[in-house]
């Protein structure tokens, strides 16, 4: 099986173009290259595919196998791959995911895609919707314990579960032991992705992930989404909002007039090979 080593600011995904090649176990399949010692190494697997309701379609798995419904750096990738394989020769494109169709715009240079802007729709606020078990319609800044710690949590799903926690200091975080309990604490129904987040000023955050499925990660699109919806939720950012990850930096504005979230970041092919299966 041929394969496409990419990342986006660090977030690494295996890609297959499913327009050339099968999949017949994709969870296995993502279970296999993820591992860093046994396979190819990543953050899971995606699988380029042709769609009847936009341009293309993209399967993505987490490391463990899950299948998740959206990931926004893998999706930049996604759009690089199509533009620089000759898939695509338009700068405008749509992709379908399990949590709906989104719209990007490539930036391109010297022929090939260097940064990707993605319309990523709105961000959900209704707790059954994220889900998120709770007494209040939305989770703004509620308390959670966890191991005896008691944290401030806004939750908000951008077309996945997010539980997005600020805090004084994001570097010295043990979140090797804390973000498996967020993952799955018992009022996550499907388990969720944590974002633990420092304010450095009104445009300007850092982060650190525990993707579910993965653990910690360099870098979530969709849950740089959520920080910057949540960071102005509770009032710490507005407007264009730039949020330093382990990986590299994204850059993140929510519309109020659409109620639309945009990203901007790079994407980058690593390299690429075959693998017998």
């Amino acid at each position: 099986m041929k394969f496409t080593k990419m990342q986006g600011i660090g977030n690494d995904y295996v890609y297959v173009n499913c327009f050339e090649e099968k999949v017949e176990d994709p969870a296995a399949l993502a279970k296999f290259v993820s591992d860093r010692h046994f396979g190819i190494g990543s953050d899971g697997l995606i699988l380029i595919k042709p769609s009847k309701n936009a341009d293309f379609t993209m399967d993505m798995y987490n490391a463990d196998g899950s299948q998740g419904e959206m990931c926004g750096n893998g999706i930049r990738c996604v759009a690089k791959y199509v533009y620089d394989k000759g898939l695509t020769d338009q700068q405008q494109i749509s992709i379908e995911t399990l949590a709906g169709i989104k719209y990007l715009d490539l930036t391109v240079e010297d022929g090939k895609v260097v940064l990707v802007r993605v319309d990523m729709g709105e961000p959900e606020l209704i707790a059954e919707k994220i889900p998120v078990i709770a007494d209040s319609e939305k989770v703004i800044d509620a308390p959670i314990e966890i191991d005896g710690t008691t944290y401030h949590m806004t939750c908000v799903s951008m077309g996945n579960p997010h539980c997005v926690v600020f805090m004084n200091d994001v570097e010295d975080f043990e979140i090797e032991k804390t973000g498996p309990l967020f993952e799955n604490y018992k009022d996550f129904p499907k388990r969720i992705n944590t974002e633990f987040v420092k304010v450095i000023d009104e445009h300007t955050l850092q982060m650190r992930v525990w993707e579910r499925g993965s653990g910690e990660t360099l870098a979530c699109g969709t849950g740089a989404c959520a920080t910057a919806v949540a960071a102005v939720l509770n009032g710490h950012c507005n407007g264009e909002i730039l949020i330093h990850l382990l990986g590299g930096d994204l850059k993140i504005e929510w519309d109020k007039e659409t109620n639309h979230v945009f990203m901007t970041g790079p994407a980058a092919i690593s390299f690429e090979g075959e693998i017998n299966l």
